[in-house]
């Protein structure tokens, strides 16, 4: 993309090389319109179902020159498109030359064998990758899920995270009981634990209820159609365990519980949808910047979308020489920028140096700690954090249409969460003013961090009354 390169008006000293995929995107799409002549590319992903999202761009002829410029737009574009709506199936049609380029990326030994291998996981498919004709790619076929927002009844909301398990009772709406309790998933390997764990926490809110009418679970991870299908609450867990206890295990849960009314959904959307009730919105981005980097929609109708929405792995920096998220071996993904990867990677450049031995975590805590006392190499990574958020977001618009980005997570909490909202609102209103006057950045208040989730959680299954 160097014949492209544009450079951002609020930028960083600690990451001077930082390019917005959000900006270039957009030159690239301008330098269309100033040529006068453009090919089509329509990309659509198939999910579970037969559900199907399609996208549709353009880029420049062949042999104008523009020809690597293409391919790493479009590949990029599939990448984006991989991970906010998942898919197992592949179809992609314009010049042959891209299809042929985005086949290999996504084969054996190609640089996207990850995600191919990843898709094929969630999905239960091998992952497959068809280029056709423009007429033979198909159209979208959505099917948002009108999930959440019951009040009646008795419910259990819980909330399973990687250290906590939150968890709230609930009688027509008004909360008669909550617990917050420690637990330690990722360091187990047989998911008997999880199970036990989980049932005992349910049946210690139940004997507070007259009744148990109906369970909605938040969960880190990726459930479809209320399996567990990847999720890192199960990190230490063989695949062949994973496989045969693991996937099924919210369904067994239900039914040790007499198979009452149930939905399990993903951390993120639950967030979403939290924001979106507690704003009485819709269009909401749910963006949690934490360990790592999870995301969430709800769209115009109010709905969850059933999208994967892992932003952790969506690009959103073309510089080649960017951090590599160690997972899927890619540079630029989401996770290098709004997780608390983000502080430590930029806590060097800063000039904080680490004692040896530290979680991330705990690196965390010590440059929020230094933020507090008012410490400007502090202040200038909050603010780099700051700056990724707006040009993510802008990104991120192009694939969701965004009235609210509701950020929160432990990077947020605090001082650093003010500065990282008001450093991304300057980009917007300074480089996407289109922009500026729609998307409003909001983050929780303090009593919604504490229990927000588990009691948006209880209104996930609707239950016949």
């Amino acid at each position: 993309m160097l014949k492209l390169e544009v450079k951002p008006k609020v930028t960083t000293v600690l990451d001077k090389d930082f390019m917005p995929i959000s900006l270039i995107n957009r030159a690239f799409r301008d330098s269309l319109k100033k040529l006068g002549k453009s090919v089509a590319v329509k990309i659509a992903l198939e999910r579970e179902g037969g559900l199907i999202s399609s996208y549709s761009t353009e880029v420049f002829p062949e042999n104008s020159g523009m020809d690597e410029e293409n391919l790493l737009y479009i590949e990029r574009i599939v990448k984006t498109l991989l991970w906010a709506r998942g898919g197992w199936k592949l179809t992609i049609g314009g010049p042959e030359s891209i299809g042929k380029y985005i086949s290999g990326m996504y084969s054996q030994g190609g640089g996207r064998e990850f995600d191919a291998k990843f898709m094929g996981r969630v999905y239960e498919k091998e992952f497959t990758v068809v280029i056709a004709d423009l007429r033979e790619v198909p159209g979208a076929n959505e099917a948002a899920k009108a999930i959440g927002r019951h009040l009646k009844g008795c419910r259990i909301g819980l909330d399973l995270g990687g250290s906590r398990k939150k968890i709230s009772a609930v009688i027509d709406g008004k909360v008669v009981f909550t617990d917050d309790v420690l637990w330690q998933p990722k360091a187990q390997s047989n998911p008997d634990y999880h199970y036990e764990e989980i049932l005992n926490i349910i049946k210690t809110a139940a004997a507070h209820l007259p009744r148990l009418d109906g369970l909605g679970i938040s969960s880190a991870g990726i459930i479809v159609n209320n399996r567990a299908m990847i999720s890192s609450l199960f990190i230490k867990v063989p695949e062949d365990v994973f496989n045969a206890k693991v996937k099924g295990i919210f369904k067994n849960i239900d039914k040790a519980l007499g198979g009452i009314p149930f939905e399990v959904a993903n951390d993120g959307d639950v967030t979403a949808l939290a924001g979106a009730m507690g704003m009485k919105a819709s269009n909401v981005l749910g963006v949690s910047m934490g360990t790592s980097q999870a995301g969430g929609y709800v769209d115009g109708r109010g709905n969850i979308t059933g999208w994967l929405n892992e932003l952790a792995f969506v690009p959103i920096d073309y510089n080649p020489r960017a951090m590599v998220d160690e997972w899927s071996g890619d540079y630029g993904c989401g996770v290098k920028y709004l997780s608390q990867d983000a502080v430590v990677k930029l806590a060097p450049a800063a000039g904080i140096d680490f004692s040896s031995g530290l979680e991330p975590s705990e690196k965390l805590r010590l440059v929020q700690e230094l933020l507090q006392k008012g410490d400007s190499r502090a202040i200038q990574i909050f603010e780099a954090i700051g700056c990724y958020l707006g040009y993510a977001v802008a990104h991120y618009q192009d694939f969701y249409d965004i009235n609210y980005a509701f950020v929160l997570g432990g990077v947020t909490a605090d001082e650093g969460g003010r500065i990282i909202l008001e450093k991304a609102s300057e980009v917007l209103a300074e480089d996407f003013p289109d922009l500026a006057y729609k998307i409003n950045f909001t983050v929780p208040e303090d009593s919604f961090r504490k229990l927000g989730q588990s009691i948006t959680a209880a209104s996930l299954p609707e239950i016949s009354m």
